[in-house]
């Protein structure tokens, strides 16, 4: 058990930031799931933009590193591009 007040608020704002990053990292996981499963180009494409700003998002908050938010991106684009 933490012995000093500020460790006592450390375990308080990791908890609460803990809470709020697996919230958005699993909304994005579905949000990507949603797309993949997409089969109409039309609904693949209104989806995309909304996916990517999403990613950019996480990414800027350092939520899921850049690197993997451009992975993920280049991925779903290239998805939605092989749909007929």
């Amino acid at each position: 058990m933490a012995n000093h007040k500020s460790a006592l608020k450390r375990i308080r704002e990791t908890e609460k930031r803990r809470l709020h990053n697996r919230y958005y990292a699993k909304t994005m996981r579905n949000a990507l799931r949603d797309l993949r499963a997409t089969t109409d180009k039309a609904q693949a494409e209104e989806q995309l933009p909304k996916v990517q700003r999403l990613l950019d998002k996480l990414a800027k908050t350092n939520i899921i590193h850049k690197n993997k938010a451009a992975n993920l991106k280049s991925s779903v684009a290239k998805h939605v591009n092989s749909l007929k």
